[in-house]
C-alpha cells in the first residue's frame, strides 16, 4: 500500500466509528431531554473532554502551532487567556448552572433557562436569545465546513467541495441519529486522539532532533525572539493592545451555548469538580503538545537545511507525516478531522435546540409530543446544515475571522448575563435583554472599526457594554419576586451539597405552587 492509501485507511476507520457512536446513541434517545440534554447522566469524564474537544477545534493542531512556528512564544498569550478562562467556567459557573438549570423549571437550553429564571411572561428573552444562536452558530457551523473542505483539500488533494461535503455529511450523520449522547461521546474520542496526536508528536520529535536542548538551540537559530513573550521589542500601545486581546479570548467562555451545555448535563454539581480536573490537565498537556509541536518543527526544519514551511499551520501535518508509520500518521490527520468535526457537531445540537425549544414553540404556541419534539430537533439540525453548507461553497472571509466573530458574538451576547443570572438576584428581564442587545450590536460594530483602540478584539468592549447597561437597567427594573429568590437560594445551596435535593427542589415547587409563569416548551 502507498503512504496515501494507508492515510486514507486510517481515516474511513475514524468516519465509521463516529458513525458507530451515532447509531448506538440513537437507541437511547426516546425524548426531547435526552436528544438535547442526554437526559443529565453525562459522566465528568465525558463532560470535560467533550466541551474541550468542541471548544478548540481545529485551532489546537492547526492554529496554534502555526502561530507559534511563525512567531513564537508570543502567540501564547491567547492560550493563556482561554485556559484561566476556562479554569473559572468550570469553577464558578459548572456548578451553579447545573443546580440552577434543574431548580428552574428543569430548562434544558440556555434561553429556557434565562426565561424561566428571570420569569420573562413575554418569552421575548428567549426568542431573542435563540435567534441570536442561530445568526452566530451558522457561520460558526459554516466556517467548521469550509475547515474540513480545506484539510481535505491540503493533506489528500481532494476537490474543496467533496472534501467540504464529506465532513458535513459524517458530522450530520452521527449528531441527527444520536443527538446530545453521540455528540458527546464522539467528543469523548476526538478529544482522546487530539491528546495523544499532541502528544506523541512532540516527544517523538523531540528524540529525532536531540532532546530539549537541542531543540532550543536549532529553533533560536531561526528565530532569535522565539522565547519572547512581545516578540523582542518591547511593551507598545499596538503590543499591549494585541496581548490584551489574545487574553479577552477567555472571556468568551462565560457565554458560549456549545461549552456551557455540558455543564447542565452532569449527574449533580458537585461532579464539576472532576470534569474541571479534568478537563484543565487535558488542555494544558494539549496547549503544551502544540507548543512542543511548533518548537520541533522549526529546529527539525533548521538541522535538515530546509527552509521553514510556506504555510505555517501545516506544521502538525508535516511532523506528523515526516516522522510516524503512514498509518499512524493517517490517524494523526484524523485527530486533525476530529478537532473539527466535535465543534461543527456541538454547535448543530445547540443550534436545533434553539430553532426547536426556544423559537418555534415559544413563537408559534406549539407544545409537541415527545416523539414530535425529536423529530423537528432533527429536522432543524438538516435546515441549519443546509443553510451552513450553502455558505461554505464559497467563503467569503477567513476561518479564523468568522471563528473570532462568533466568539466574541457569544461572550458579548450572553457571558454577563450568564454570570449575572447565577450569581445577582437582581437582575431583571428588561436588565438582561438590554444588555444582549447592546452587546451583540457592540460586537458586531467595533468588529467592523480598524486603527488604534478599535483594534481591540470586539469581545472586550461587547462585555463590557453588555454588563454596564445590564446592571443599570436591572436595577431600574428590579422588584423582589417570592419565587425567585427561593430558586436563587436553592440553587446557591444545590451547587455546594446535592444530597438533600429532592427535599429543597419540592420546597421550591411547594412556592411555585403560586406562580403564574408559564414556561412553554416542546416536552408540556
Amino acid at each position: 500500500m502507498s503512504d496515501q492509501q494507508f492515510q486514507i485507511l486510517s481515516m474511513v476507520i475514524y468516519l465509521l466509528a463516529m458513525v458507530g457512536i451515532g447509531l448506538w446513541a440513537y437507541r437511547k434517545n426516546s425524548s426531547v431531554d435526552d436528544y438535547i440534554l442526554g437526559g443529565r447522566q453525562l459522566h465528568p469524564a465525558v463532560a470535560a473532554l467533550s466541551a474541550g474537544a468542541s471548544d478548540m477545534s481545529g485551532w489546537l493542531l492547526l492554529g496554534l502551532p502555526g502561530a507559534l512556528y511563525a512567531n513564537g512564544l508570543i502567540e501564547s498569550w491567547i492560550a493563556i487567556g482561554l485556559t484561566i478562562g476556562a479554569w473559572l467556567n468550570w469553577k464558578f459557573v459548572a456548578p451553579r448552572l447545573r443546580s440552577y438549570t434543574e431548580v428552574s423549571h428543569n430548562s434544558i437550553t440556555v434561553p429556557s433557562f434565562l426565561d424561566s429564571r428571570l420569569r420573562d411572561s413575554s418569552h421575548t428573552l428567549r426568542i431573542v436569545s435563540g435567534i441570536v444562536i442561530l445568526f452566530f452558530f451558522t457561520f460558526y457551523v459554516s466556517s467548521g465546513m469550509v475547515a474540513g473542505g480545506t484539510f481535505f483539500e491540503a493533506a489528500f488533494g481532494l476537490d474543496y467541495l467533496t472534501g467540504m461535503l464529506l465532513v458535513a455529511g459524517v458530522t450530520i450523520l452521527y449528531t441527527l441519529l444520536g443527538g446530545f449522547l453521540a455528540v458527546s461521546w464522539t467528543d469523548l474520542v476526538q478529544g482522546i486522539m487530539m491528546l495523544l496526536a499532541l502528544v506523541m508528536v512532540p516527544v517523538i520529535g523531540l528524540i529525532a532532533v536531540g532532546g530539549p536542548h537541542q531543540a532550543l538551540e536549532s529553533a533560536e537559530i531561526v528565530n532569535p525572539h522565539l522565547q519572547s513573550m512581545t516578540g523582542g521589542n518591547g511593551l507598545t500601545f499596538t503590543g499591549t493592545i494585541a496581548i490584551i486581546s489574545a487574553l479577552a479570548w477567555g472571556l468568551g467562555y462565560f457565554g458560549q451555548p456549545h461549552i456551557i451545555v455540558r455543564f447542565m448535563a452532569l449527574r449533580k454539581p458537585s461532579q464539576a469538580i472532576a470534569a474541571r480536573r479534568i478537563g484543565i490537565g487535558w488542555m494544558i498537556v494539549s496547549i503544551l503538545g502544540a507548543m512542543g509541536t511548533a518548537l520541533v518543527g522549526i529546529a527539525y526544519a533548521q538541522q535538515s537545511g530546509q527552509k521553514l514551511l510556506e504555510n505555517p499551520e501545516q506544521v502538525f501535518i508535516y511532523m506528523g507525516q515526516v516522522l510516524f508509520h503512514p498509518l499512524i500518521a493517517g490517524f494523526m490527520l484524523a485527530a486533525i478531522l476530529a478537532a473539527i468535526m466535535s465543534t461543527i457537531s456541538s454547535q448543530l445540537l445547540v443550534s436545533s435546540s434553539a430553532l426547536v425549544e426556544d423559537i418555534y414553540s415559544v413563537f408559534f404556541h406549539k407544545a409537541v409530543s415527545q416523539n414530535y419534539g425529536v423529530f423537528l430537533s432533527r429536522l432543524a439540525v438538516i435546515t441549519i446544515s443546509a443553510i451552513a453548507a450553502v455558505l461554505a461553497i464559497s467563503p467569503s472571509d477567513t476561518i479564523l475571522k468568522l471563528v473570532a466573530f462568533a466568539w466574541a458574538g457569544f461572550g458579548g451576547a450572553f457571558g454577563p448575563i450568564i454570570l449575572l443570572t447565577l450569581f445577582w438576584r437582581r437582575i431583571t428581564t428588561s436588565g438582561a435583554l438590554s444588555g444582549m442587545v447592546v452587546g451583540s450590536l457592540t460586537v458586531v460594530v467595533w468588529s467592523n472599526i480598524s486603527g488604534g483602540i478599535f483594534d481591540l478584539y470586539e469581545i472586550v468592549p461587547g462585555f463590557i457594554a453588555n454588563l454596564i447597561v445590564t446592571i443599570i437597567v436591572s436595577l431600574l427594573t428590579y422588584t423582589p419576586s417570592e419565587i425567585i429568590d427561593a430558586e436563587f437560594n436553592a440553587a446557591a445551596k444545590l451547587s455546594r451539597d446535592w444530597t438533600s435535593s429532592a427535599e429543597i427542589i419540592s420546597e421550591v415547587r411547594a412556592t411555585k405552587s403560586e406562580d403564574s409563569y408559564h414556561h412553554r416548551s416542546t416536552r408540556e
